[in-house]
């Protein structure tokens, strides 16, 4: 369309330019004569080869019409078909030699610009310029355009297609991860595609995460479901046989079977001991089930050093026979909280306690090195075999099935925890067992 404007325009300036100048020159039908009879001599010399021949149509045609829009001849010669078809075809030539600029015509089923000036006679001269030429080439232009346009555009569809379909193709494998993902396989995770984009790399790499969020809940879960349940059913089986040892004792008292006295006393002192231990194994499960809570504990400014001292003391007042080395001279101040640990040292000595004949040694050690405190409770013992002290912090193990509740080092285990520590056994069958406790030594001072 800019084509076309711009070759109009050039043709119309031509046609201005040469009706501005006739326009300037007042001249009369009468001089422009020669005008007229050049442009006859034209057309016939352009139809000499005979009626059966197609004349084309001229490329410029002048007439000279009357103020009533009929051509006019000239010297007894009558205006060619030419003249008189464009004579025609303007209605009103006074208008067009007032307007501003050219018009569109047809002569002869052929296009024309046309432009018009008065004569200072009254009468007007047409001017017209062929522009069929221009047309046919915008037509053609315009069926190239439209060719290779249409070309273009199936080239770019299936170039979309293809650019769509290729990255479409890290969208299906997180359809397919996410598919075998509800079918039960936490482990798999969309891959890395040859030619990824940014935001799609990014939407992977968080999914991705995601999923692995997803997959460690979901084991944590399943994890946390078993101990649960098997913690059950371990406090199910450890209170079961107290409670049936009370039950039973209690039916043959009902039942009067107990007719003498000594055995009244014994049957009554099982139930007190069944009892007690009850109780015990109650307030050892509810101190576990508070450490899971993870309680506030009271932290405070505490003496290592005294509460070790005191294990062992306590230790020597319960078993006089057994030979109790300590190691904690001085004092180690360290906030912590003081019950706790001292139920740890309880657990530690009491598992030694239960665990080992009354004359094993025991060495109860602490010392302070890289921001650390280490208290180590070491005994002389038969030691355990490399399966059971994997699982001696589990709750309700004993090993070998010897006696105590099973849950002394895993109250010791969950106090630590709680301060930020950890505890590690060092053991084997035959060489004694040795727990060691690390505390972290927040405002420790040594003196």
């Amino acid at each position: 369309m800019g084509m076309r404007y711009y070759l109009l325009g050039q043709v119309d300036t031509e046609l201005v330019k040469l009706r501005d100048s006739l326009a300037g020159s007042r001249l009369t039908v009468r001089q422009i004569d020669s005008l007229s009879a050049l442009g006859f001599i034209r057309d016939r010399i352009a139809s000499d080869g005979g009626p059966t021949r197609e004349r084309p149509a001229p490329d410029s045609i002048f007439a000279a019409v009357d103020d009533e829009g009929r051509a006019i001849g000239l010297f007894g010669v009558r205006p060619t078909e030419a003249q008189t078809a464009l004579a025609h075809a303007v209605p009103d030539s006074g208008a067009l030699a007032r307007a501003a600029d050219p018009g569109d015509v047809r002569v002869e089923d052929a296009a024309y610009r046309v432009t018009a000036v008065a004569l200072a006679d009254g009468s007007y001269v047409l001017m017209a310029t062929s522009t069929e030429a221009l047309h046919a080439g915008m037509a053609k232009a315009l069926k190239l355009d439209l060719a290779v346009g249409t070309l273009l555009l199936a080239v770019l569809a299936c170039l979309t297609l293809f650019s769509v379909r290729l990255r479409m193709v890290p969208l299906e494998a997180m359809v397919e991860t996410s598919s075998a993902i509800a079918e039960g396989d936490l482990t798999r995770r969309v891959p890395s595609s040859h030619h990824p984009t940014r935001e799609v790399e990014q939407l992977r790499l968080s999914l991705n995460a995601m999923l692995h969020q997803v997959e460690s809940a979901y084991r944590t879960r399943e994890r946390s479901a078993a101990q649960l349940r098997r913690f059950v059913a371990d406090a199910s089986h450890e209170l079961r046989t107290p409670l049936s040892a009370i039950r039973g004792y209690l039916q043959l008292y009902e039942r009067g079977m107990l007719t003498d006295p000594a055995q009244r006393e014994r049957a009554w002192g099982r139930v007190l001991a069944e009892t007690d231990r009850m109780g015990h194994l109650v307030d050892e499960l509810l101190t576990l089930a508070r450490l899971d809570q993870q309680p506030e504990l009271r932290f405070r400014t505490v003496d290592l050093s005294r509460l070790v001292r005191d294990a062992a003391e306590d230790l020597r007042v319960q078993q006089p026979g057994r030979p109790v080395t300590v190691g904690a001279d001085g004092s180690l101040l360290v906030r912590a909280d003081e019950s706790g640990l001292r139920k740890v040292l309880g657990n530690l000595t009491g598992n030694v306690r239960t665990h080992t004949a009354a004359d094993v040694p025991v060495r109860l050690g602490l010392d302070r090195a890289d921001g650390l405190v280490h208290i180590r409770v070491e005994d002389d013992g038969p030691g355990l075999a490399e399966e059971d002290a994997a699982r001696v912090f589990d709750r309700f193990f004993r090993a070998g099935g010897g006696a105590g509740s099973g849950l002394g080092l895993a109250i010791v285990q969950g106090v630590v925890h709680a301060h930020g520590g950890e505890v590690t056994v060092r053991t084997a069958p035959g060489e004694g067992l040795a727990v060691t406790v690390t505390l972290p030594a927040q405002a420790a001072a040594r003196s």
